[in-house]
């Protein structure tokens, strides 16, 4: 069977999955940006009116009952759990065992459920090929960037997006910003994350994902870039030219 999974990349992140919530450690950027990811979400599932609004909720329900989310890629489970204290059903996948099991560890300290598993996005799609219910939301963050095929990675998002699905990715593009801040920067002079963590030929340029995701019916109508904040966190942005964020759903709809 054809694979997204870079064991190159699976050995880097299994070499990190203790520090998954040390949040002064190696994952400290992920935590950080954590905050404008899931505004982010939340933004571009409202634009396709999905989730409830203040009036539509009763007493004691969250914004995102109801709906079946799966995170792919999630991880230590920094956005996965977040989404469960909203309401959402959420099943979240990682092909680094070490990071599941560091997620799991993390969620029995509290009151949530999540279904994390370890496969990939196009195992997962296979596994549950034929079902009919399927998921309303599906994100992918910090994680495009890191697989082998992306054909094969949207057509498996494409097959398990319920017909009035949102997608969302959040990525870095390939420009010469990105790969001076995103890869030498942070990895090589401030040393804020793990030389070796990106492959500036992964990095997705725009223009890219706009294609990549057409090809399989899904039309990615929103971009938005993230900027880092001078107190540390980030804010979305009109700039696309390092970390940017892109939503939409079926073409048809």
């Amino acid at each position: 069977m054809k694979t997204t999974a870079d064991q190159k990349e699976i050995a880097n992140f299994a070499a990190l999955s203790e520090n998954w919530w040390d949040e002064r450690g190696p994952m400290a950027p992920l935590h950080r940006f954590v905050p404008v990811r899931i505004d982010y979400i939340l933004q571009s599932l409202r634009r396709r009116k999905q989730g409830k609004s203040a009036d539509d909720m009763t007493i004691g329900q969250a914004p995102l009952a109801g709906l079946r989310i799966l995170d792919i890629g999630c991880g230590g489970g920094l956005l996965a759990e977040p989404m469960a204290r909203l309401g959402a059903d959420v099943t979240a996948i990682d092909a680094t065992a070490q990071a599941i099991e560091s997620a799991k560890r993390h969620l029995a300290m509290g009151q949530l459920v999540i279904d994390y598993q370890c496969c990939t996005a196009e195992e997962l799609a296979q596994e549950i090929s034929g079902r009919v219910e399927k998921f309303d939301l599906i994100y992918a963050s910090e994680v495009i960037e890191h697989v082998t095929d992306r054909k094969l990675f949207t057509e498996a998002i494409a097959s398990m997006l319920a017909p009035n699905g949102t997608v969302v990715i959040t990525t870095i593009n390939r420009s010469l910003t990105a790969i001076a801040f995103a890869k030498f920067a942070l990895e090589y002079v401030i040393r804020l994350i793990p030389a070796g963590t990106h492959d500036p030929k992964k990095f997705v340029k725009p223009a890219e994902l706009l294609a990549d995701f057409g090809a399989v019916g899904i039309v990615l109508d929103d971009m938005t870039g993230f900027q880092p904040t001078p107190w540390g966190g980030f804010r979305q942005s009109g700039n696309l030219s390092v970390n940017y964020g892109a939503s939409g759903g079926w073409g048809n709809l």
